[in-house]
């Protein structure tokens, strides 16, 4: 038996017409006045005078003030905004650290009524000074991958390693089946296969100029290759005893015509060759276990960061072979190593104009301009991660103003051993990769334990924790506007991090099985796995 509602109650009425009860009218908020000191982020000076404003003027509103002030309005900078947490006098201890890093600064997204006042964590009030920090933006914006463009198949095996060439028009990958490929992205299709290794190809590196690829397989051979032509140069550079772990190229800023690839293999070993004539130039042997690792950095005539699984990082001078540092902090293997400048090392002359050199001292000159851009507020930095479950932040060549500043955070030497300007707790397991942001703030981690760790480039502060995938994350890339971050996992998905919240910006499902490389260039998104398919993802 249905049962029957009551039926409605009679309106009453007044005069022939229904009455209807009022509702009462809720007091608008009324947002209160706040005075503001922006600083620039880069060397904490003021940017002009305390302002005040209301608390809940737009996130848009502050930027055009800002470039009000650093009379910029005609030509306008996008600016990021957040306001520093006061740290705890009574800190926890190592382990609450680990398990729950508390967050150090509040991102002003909305605005700071919404962001920071109301904020659970805020300590400040409406009669305190806010000091805004203001980091400025890249001018221009990528276009965050949304769909897959193009699966394209041809390997027969997990695909093991890929990286676009400096300028983006190609792409390598290395896979299980022996051969590297390579894919031309403009018309997303391929370009020519590599054949000449008697093993799994485990890494591809670009010379800065697109001149020269280099590959390393597990057969302990590096093969130089003609990314135009498509085929060998010369035969295979053999001296490895065991398989290579990574390749590094001299930057183009120190030596333009000829730069010298770096080669670490499991034999303990690093070996520097000319690639003119195919020769070994000397070996590293200081390692007493695997070499995992090995980094070329910027400073000086060159520098060698290599790391193993004999716990140790060494830093040594390229230009002879002459060991500087011995790092031992870790207490299990390194294995994976960034520095602030790799993206700039990386793409040597070619930035975002797409200008290209026309000699090699033009190429020289406009590399050098762009990591001396990159490096004058802040010096070239390494971060380490390690199976131990922690990174290190190192500043191990300070500049004379860092060195001069009583407040720097450079790596300090204690008893002649050399400290570690921050390390960085969080994570509950291995950390799988670690990769500095293309302007050089931010640091990425991934890691076992399923999560994404973002950390301050320059200081080491845990910034925030992202979380998303089910299983573990093995691969990190940024967009060149530093503005976006890509992951690659086992769960068999890429996901796209915005910076800007913190969140989730986009989730990529498409491979069949585990995806182990993953590379950002332009706004295109390219990402290979063990179900041996290239996919391209784009706007």
């Amino acid at each position: 038996m249905a049962t029957l509602l009551p039926p409605p109650k009679r309106v009453k009425l007044a005069h022939g017409t229904a009455q209807i009860p009022e509702k009462p009218v809720q007091p608008t908020e009324v947002a209160p006045t706040i005075v503001v000191q922006f600083v620039n982020e880069d060397d904490g000076q003021p940017l002009g005078p305390a302002v005040s404003l209301p608390a809940d003027l737009a996130r848009e509103g502050l930027e055009g003030l800002v470039n009000s002030l650093k009379g910029s309005a005609d030509d306008p900078v996008p600016f990021a905004f957040h306001v520093p947490l006061p740290s705890a006098d009574n800190a926890s201890s190592t382990e609450d650290q680990s398990t729950k890093p508390a967050p150090t600064r509040l991102a002003v997204t909305t605005n700071i009524l919404a962001d920071v006042l109301k904020h659970p964590l805020n300590t400040y009030t409406t009669e305190d000074v806010l000091a805004i920090h203001c980091t400025p933006q890249s001018i221009f914006r990528v276009r965050p991958a949304t769909r897959c463009s193009s699966t394209l198949t041809g390997h027969s095996s997990p695909i093991l390693c890929a990286s676009f060439s400096p300028t983006g028009r190609l792409m390598a990958t290395g896979s299980g089946d022996m051969s590297c490929r390579l894919w031309n992205l403009d018309s997303e299709t391929p370009w020519a296969t590599l054949s000449g290794h008697k093993g799994w190809v485990l890494c591809v590196e670009w010379e800065a100029r697109e001149r020269i690829l280099a590959t390393g397989g597990h057969d302990g051979h590096v093969r130089l290759w003609d990314p135009v032509k498509g085929v060998a140069i010369g035969d295979a550079m053999k001296g490895h005893t065991k398989w290579i772990t990574s390749l590094a190229w001299e930057p183009i800023h120190i030596n333009p015509k000829n730069p010298r690839l770096a080669s670490s293999s499991k034999d303990g070993t690093v070996r520097v060759w000319d690639p003119t004539n195919r020769r070994m130039e000397y070996s590293l042997s200081g390692h007493t276990a695997a070499v995992n690792v090995v980094r070329w950095g910027g400073i000086g005539k060159g520098v060698l960061y290599t790391a193993g699984s004999d716990r140790i990082i060494r830093v040594w001078d390229a230009d002879g072979g002459k060991l500087l540092y011995t790092l031992k902090d870790h207490a299990h293997w390194v294995t994976t190593l960034a520095l602030s400048t790799d993206f700039v090392l990386r793409t040597g002359p070619f930035d975002h104009t797409a200008k290209k050199p026309t000699s090699d001292e033009e190429a020289q000159a406009m590399a050098l301009a762009r990591y001396t851009e990159i490096t004058k507020s802040h010096p070239e930095v390494l971060i380490s991660g390690s199976d131990d479950h922690t990174l290190f932040l190192w500043n191990l060549f300070p500049t004379a103003r860092d060195s001069a500043s009583s407040t720097s955070n450079e790596s300090a030497k204690v008893n002649g051993k050399i400290k570690p300007v921050a390390r960085l707790l969080g994570h509950q397991s291995q950390v799988s990769h670690v990769a500095f942001s293309p302007d050089g703030r931010w640091a990425a981690s991934a890691g076992f334990d399923r999560s994404i760790r973002i950390w301050e480039g320059r200081t080491g502060k845990y910034v925030s924790t992202l979380r998303g995938h089910i299983a573990p994350v093995y691969r990190l890339t940024w967009s060149i506007d530093s503005r976006y971050l890509v992951s690659a996992s086992k769960d068999s998905t890429l996901k796209i991090w915005s910076l800007k919240t913190n969140k989730m910006h986009t989730d990529l499902p498409g491979h069949t099985d585990e995806v182990y490389c993953v590379d950002f260039v332009a706004d295109k998104i390219v990402s290979g796995g063990r179900d041996g398919a290239v996919k391209i993802w784009r706007h």
